[in-house]
């Protein structure tokens, strides 16, 4: 089984328990990262956590994925709504991709509502707080296994 995955997430994602608690909840970063990393294990999945402020450092990471993971959760945070450099990396990763944000982009501010990279991703999880983190790792399984 396909069983390698990344998780990756955009600029300001590592202040979470600090920043917008209503659209982000209490959770930090660091318990995020715990909770992803135990249900990914009871799912035998073997998973990669990274964070970037820096578009260029995320386009690197996207582009390194290729090689080394069977698939990919983004939350590209607000580069979802500006970047094609980010966009256009991970059109060329060619394996399932799952977009996903803890807050509703679409009953937000207008300019958060056009996602970049809607059209290159297998699917998309929001507004679901930290909760679609799992979500996403259970989706991506099934991706893997071809459940899905």
């Amino acid at each position: 089984m396909n069983n390698k995955i990344i998780i990756i997430n955009g600029p300001n994602i590592n202040l979470l328990g600090e920043r917008e608690q209503s659209q982000y909840g209490s959770i930090t970063f660091e318990k995020l990262k715990e909770n992803c990393l135990n249900k990914s294990k009871d799912l035998g999945l073997i998973v990669e956590f990274a964070q970037s402020n820096v578009e260029g450092e995320l386009v690197n990471i996207i582009q390194d994925s290729r090689k080394i993971f069977d698939g990919m959760i983004i939350n590209a945070a607000a580069f979802t709504h500006t970047s094609v450099a980010i966009r256009d990396a991970l059109n060329i990763f060619k394996k399932p991709i799952i977009e996903i944000h803890m807050s509703n982009i679409y009953k937000r501010e207008e300019f958060r509502k056009k996602s970049l990279i809607n059209d290159v991703v297998t699917g998309g999880i929001f507004g679901l707080g930290d909760d679609g983190y799992i979500l996403a790792i259970i989706s991506m399984q099934k991706l893997l296994k071809n459940e899905n």
